[in-house]
């Protein structure tokens, strides 16, 4: 399920590195986990919605692949982004 604007721009300054900062991981991983929630909680109402399913999969095969990138690149932001939202 798609954002709205206004929810994709408080994830953005919340998580924002630095002034005008739109496409860091940590963006990218703070937006993909917030429609990774939203989709699980339509596909628990939903439970035959397979082309959902599929994209529910691939969005988090992209989170899994940015938090192999930042821990590649720097493990205290990887660690830190996990704790702010949580993640195992």
């Amino acid at each position: 399920m798609a954002l709205n604007k206004k929810e994709k721009k408080k994830i953005i300054n919340k998580f924002a590195i630095k002034k005008g900062d739109t496409g860091s991981p940590e963006i990218q991983i703070a937006l993909l986990t917030t429609q990774v929630k939203s989709l699980s909680k339509h596909l628990k109402e939903h439970k035959k919605d397979v082309h959902s399913r599929r994209g529910l999969l691939s969005m988090v095969s992209k989170r899994r692949r940015l938090l192999n990138y930042l821990d590649n690149k720097d493990k205290k932001r990887q660690k830190d982004i996990i704790t702010k939202l949580k993640l195992k």
